[in-house]
């Protein structure tokens, strides 16, 4: 924690510069505050207005249509409505994820129902005074020197457009439960189509494919970047949790994970082994204003395993991680965020470091021998809603690392990321945004890089 306080203490310099790009933005949205805030004192449906996030589930709950023998009667839609709740109030529903189905078929008692949707989501972007070769806003590929034929890059991806199934249903062995299956373009060439979630919720048991107990996708700030946040933890694999609530106020949960380490071994003095401990993740959560507001203390323990080539023998090395995280409804339109995590051989569960090699990596002068590195993230953020569907979002994060000895070498030191957003829901279904984007990547040796990036949205779910 110490080593936290420090990057923090230190990263205050160093966002200084970055909010600077960000003042005239920034302004331009306090401008906007005080419009909306005028508007929602005016106007008739003020109170409604005052909780836009339930009011937009609301409204997307509202347009999904029902077909079947069960269609017909309202008692049963209105069964299904609340069924729904599954799908919106999920803990590690991610702002990115698909909306709820436009098409819901019902069975005859009305007690089980399949919803099949999907959502188009197209993405253009504009770099300047440097380019990332990819098309999510990554740090960590930002280029180091900058290449003079790649300076500024205008380009577009479908990639995050995808389709998705749910079963939401109610027996008498399973209670309420739910299996859900969703796969987008963002495979091969961000165009191949890929599994990304695939896993049924019964009670308090979760199993499958779904996103990582150690993650809290509700704190981390909304971005039209694909890639979001470059601080946060990240990570979706094949796992078993269980999480319960007490009382509204209090979550825990657990979950054992299927590893997927990701070691720098060269071959010739070491060599990874196969994973074969499931990762560990837990965290008690406390929440307020209906579940609007909660803090976090997540964490994670791993083993990690190497042979060295050298000696003959096989090493386990123990990765763990802590995480605070919490968003906090300031006012009805207004929310903050925060996500602080520090850790040692969890770096594949964060963003920018997951590129690389580092969860364990070479001893300095010890042939044969890896350690797990130390690695810091977080990120700071800030939604406003002026509208009900008018709202706009500020980011501001960092993911910084730390070996033992200092490389001296253009290897990764620290990535800073910034995004200013604004996104309009011109219908319940369909959503237009528009943001700015900047970056810097800093390297041991003093090499540095940065990029900016303008990117507008068009997203139509159905």
């Amino acid at each position: 924690m110490k080593i936290l306080a420090l990057s923090i203490d230190k990263s205050v310099s160093r966002f200084s510069g970055m909010m600077r790009w960000f003042s005239i933005a920034a302004a331009t949205v306090a401008v906007g505050c005080a419009i909306g805030n005028a508007q929602n004192l005016t106007t008739p449906d003020a109170a409604t207005a005052g909780a836009p996030d339930q009011q937009r589930i609301e409204s997307m709950k509202s347009s999904t249509h029902f077909i079947g023998e069960g269609s017909g009667n309202q008692a049963k839609v209105d069964s299904v409505r609340k069924m729904l709740d599954m799908f919106y109030y999920d803990q590690y529903r991610h702002y990115q994820d698909p909306r709820a189905p436009y098409f819901m078929f019902m069975s005859r008692g009305g007690n089980l129902s399949m919803g099949v949707g999907g959502v188009v989501r197209l993405r253009g972007y504009y770099d300047w005074n440097g380019s990332i070769p990819a098309n999510g806003f990554a740090p960590y590929l930002i280029p180091i020197p900058k290449d003079p034929t790649s300076m500024r890059r205008l380009s577009a991806t479908p990639a995050g457009t995808g389709l998705f199934f749910t079963i939401l249903g109610d027996n008498s062995i399973f209670g309420k439960f739910m299996a859900f299956f969703q796969a987008d373009f963002s495979g091969y060439e961000n165009r191949g189509f890929k599994i990304k979630k695939a896993y049924i919720t019964a009670g308090d048991w979760t199993a499958g494919l779904a996103t990582s107990t150690f993650e809290d996708t509700s704190a981390e700030p909304q971005t039209i970047d694909g890639a979001g946040a470059n601080g946060v933890t990240s990570h979706t694999g094949v796992l078993v949790r269980y999480m319960h609530t007490f009382k509204g106020k209090w979550t825990v949960a657990a979950g054992l994970e299927f590893p997927e380490s990701s070691t720098s071994a060269d071959g010739v003095y070491t060599k990874a082994c196969s994973d074969y401990v499931p990762d560990v993740a837990a965290f008690g959560q406390y929440q307020w204003n209906g579940g609007a507001s909660h803090v976090r203390l997540a964490g994670l323990v791993r083993t990690l395993a190497y042979r060295d080539l050298t000696a003959e023998k096989n090493y386990n090395i123990m990765g763990w991680a802590t995480q605070v995280s919490t968003v906090v409804k300031v006012i009805p339109q207004m929310n903050l965020y925060g996500i602080a995590s520090v850790g040692q051989g969890h770096e594949s569960y964060t963003t920018d470091l997951a590129i690389g090699s580092f969860d364990l990596i070479p001893k300095p002068d010890e042939k044969g021998r890896l350690y797990a590195p130390t690695a810091v993230g977080y990120v700071l953020g800030a939604q406003y809603y002026f509208l009900p569907n008018l709202y706009s979002n500020l980011c501001l994060s960092e993911q910084r690392y730390y070996p033992k000895k200092n490389p001296g070498d253009g290897q990764y030191k620290y990535g800073l990321y910034g995004a200013l957003n604004l996104f309009w829901d011109i219908t319940p279904r369909f959503e237009v945004g528009l943001e700015y984007l900047a970056g810097k990547r800093m390297n041991f040796n003093g090499t540095h890089g940065s990029a900016n990036r303008m990117t507008g949205m068009l997203m139509l779910s159905f």
